[in-house]
């Protein structure tokens, strides 16, 4: 429902601002080459900091790819982590993160990537990232949890250089 909502919200200012609105988010497309994103994460405990994370993505001969990371938290130091992605169907994909526990899933509707994916201590990711208009930048919010309660969220603004 949220998910429907920001895009709603997304192409309504695009509507407005008379933005071109892209008509469909191509995950696999918008995160080969390079991007970077900006933004802060907040962890229960330890309070809000700057987030910048750099990315690198390149087909991985299967028709899916690879995304390298390197992400940058406050003042401590640089974190490299890799997902690899692959479709699954028009609407659905599959793959691993380095720093998850388990299976990465993932749904996409028309502007929305939809991710989710366990983490080590019982930890579960869930983000939303949201094309924006001009198909350059996905706004992502990810929510992590443990047994249902929020414990860390992440706002960052991705822009494919």
């Amino acid at each position: 429902m949220l998910e429907r909502f920001c895009a709603m919200l997304s192409l309504l200012a695009a509507a407005t601002l008379g933005a071109s609105v892209p008509t469909h988010l191509d995950p696999l497309d918008f995160f080969s080459g390079h991007s970077h994103g900006v933004g802060t994460i907040w962890i229960v405990f330890k309070g809000t900091q700057p987030l910048r994370v750099t990315s690198s993505g390149r087909p991985d001969g299967h028709g899916g790819i690879i995304l390298d990371q390197t992400i940058r938290r406050g003042s401590e130091p640089p974190k490299n982590r890799s997902w690899n992605l692959r479709s699954t169907s028009p609407t659905t994909l599959t793959g691993t993160l380095s720093d998850a526990s388990g299976p990465v899933t993932g749904t996409v509707s028309a502007t929305t990537l939809t991710l989710d994916y366990p983490m080590k201590g019982y930890l579960r990711a869930s983000q939303t990232l949201i094309l924006q208009p001009g198909g350059r930048v996905l706004l992502n919010h990810m929510t992590v949890s443990i047994f249902g309660f929020t414990v860390a969220t992440i706002d960052e603004r991705i822009t494919k250089d």
